[in-house]
């Protein structure tokens, strides 16, 4: 476990609505019904690569065609926080998802005009307004969205770095070792960005502890 002095400030951060992946086909299904065709196809393929990259919503809004490299399945984040630039490598499955949504999205006449990767119903580039209303129009129709539950697009993200952190506490990957990896693929500053992940699920916690008390042990 991180010391407590690594965290840059002591401010709280909003509980994060934690993703499954039942939820996020649903989410990707219902998506896919949006109207026009045009606007479904681009919300099924955008929120479903920030559920599969841990990109954050901007970063994605914001990709132009020359950022997307589908021979190499790589993304080029221009507009990263903090101005940092990065390379985001892409699962061929992912890849492949995205080689089928340009050939949708250049079958539409208005989108030819523009150089946003993510296009609207109408083919200009995404404002977050746009995405933000569609997300929330999404997420209440699947009764996801309550007074007491507001699921946010950016959980997603959160909910990409816990999985990560999950598979490799149960694959029994030295965690610390690989935190780099991981913190440099999600576009962190300082690495206790990545480390609070450790805190956002209970399960994350009990097996970062059971990890704690085998090295413990094992020195004893």
């Amino acid at each position: 476990m991180p010391p407590s002095w690594i965290w840059p400030t002591s401010h709280r951060r909003p509980a994060p609505y934690l993703w499954s992946q039942t939820d996020i086909g649903r989410l990707l299904e219902a998506a896919r019904d949006l109207t026009p065709p045009l606007r479904a196809a681009t919300y099924e393929t955008l929120l479903g690569l920030l559920a599969v990259s841990g990109m954050r919503v901007g970063e994605a809004r914001h990709l132009t065609r020359e950022d997307v490299d589908l021979r190499s399945g790589v993304l080029r984040i221009r507009d990263a926080k903090f101005d940092r630039e990065r390379l985001v490598p892409l699962h061929p499955s992912t890849t492949q998802r995205l080689r089928a949504y340009v050939a949708r999205r250049d079958e539409a006449k208005l989108a030819k005009t523009s150089t946003a990767f993510f296009v609207s119903g109408t083919g200009a580039a995404l404002t977050y307004s746009a995405v933000h209303n569609s997300f929330v129009e999404l997420t209440t129709g699947l009764g996801l969205r309550t007074a007491q539950v507001q699921p946010r697009m950016h959980d997603l993200r959160h909910s990409f770095a816990v999985q990560t952190l999950l598979a490799w506490y149960r694959a029994g990957i030295d965690v610390n070792s690989q935190m780099i990896v991981l913190s440099t693929y999600l576009g962190h500053v300082h690495p206790a960005g990545t480390y609070w992940y450790l805190s956002a699920a209970p399960e994350l916690m009990e097996l970062a502890a059971a990890r704690l008390t085998s090295h413990a042990g094992a020195r004893s």
